[in-house]
């Protein structure tokens, strides 16, 4: 095990999104997951928003003590905390695997969803908020969308993640469109989508794949953005196999 492989989950996650994959990633590689300040509240003085340049100051402080070679995954929200930390400190990881990181590729990736699912929020409708957040910025069906929040709103522990995946949309607004910053990232690194997953993600996959001079890709079929919890196992084996040809 002479490599560690630093797992960074996606938004709504409560810290154990990143298990399964953790699991099946073990028997090959030194495993570290980590619960996103984002989703910390007791880390978010006064519960405001906090930035993907303090997320990426957690990861950048987690690799300072890891000795060898790190590799970064990072998915959906999650990959472009891994992204700003290649950037921020491209010397300290030796590949990366980035899961549909819903980058800004010109207009902001919330917009005006994002201020509808603020006054949701406000009203005291964290499902409608994640609703909005599904329908409108994940582009899920209508129906589905409306079933994730429904059930997330009977759900107390995920309920109470509604605002902070609202922060962390917001956050990556902020941040904006980065590609420039992301085509000076010299890590091998692999994008990974799934077929079923909306179409905008894949073409912001698209884009990433463009920009970054070592860039693999891998389609996971008849999968969409949670292969990570539906077949970790196989996700796992891609992983894996990227990292060993990274050698």
């Amino acid at each position: 095990m002479d490599k560690t492989i630093l797992l960074i989950g996606p938004g709504l996650d409560d810290g154990t999104r990143t298990a399964k994959l953790a699991e099946h990633l073990a028997g090959r590689f030194r495993v570290l997951t980590m619960r996103r300040r984002q989703y910390r509240p007791e880390l978010k003085p006064g519960n405001a928003p906090c930035s993907i340049a303090e997320e990426v100051e957690d990861v950048l402080a987690l690799a300072e003590d890891v000795e060898g070679p790190l590799v970064v995954y990072g998915h959906s929200s999650g990959g472009i905390v891994a992204l700003e930390a290649l950037v921020a400190a491209p010397a300290r990881f030796t590949a990366a695997v980035i899961y549909e990181a819903p980058i800004v590729l010109g207009p902001p990736l919330g917009g005006a969803a994002l201020t509808r699912a603020r006054a949701a929020l406000a009203e005291g409708k964290p499902g409608r908020a994640l609703t909005i957040f599904m329908r409108d910025t994940v582009q899920l069906p209508a129906w589905q969308a409306w079933l994730i929040g429904k059930v997330v709103a009977l759900a107390p522990p995920y309920r109470a993640l509604v605002p902070h995946q609202i922060d962390d949309l917001e956050a990556i607004d902020r941040l904006g469109a980065r590609l420039d910053e992301y085509s000076r990232v010299a890590v091998p690194t692999l994008l990974v989508g799934g077929d079923r997953s909306p179409a905008h993600l894949a073409r912001r996959l698209d884009a990433l794949e463009r920009a970054l001079p070592r860039a693999d890709r891998v389609v996971l079929h008849k999968q969409g953005h949670s292969a990570d919890v539906k077949v970790p196992a196989r996700l796992a084996e891609a992983i894996s196999t990227f990292v060993d040809k990274s050698r």
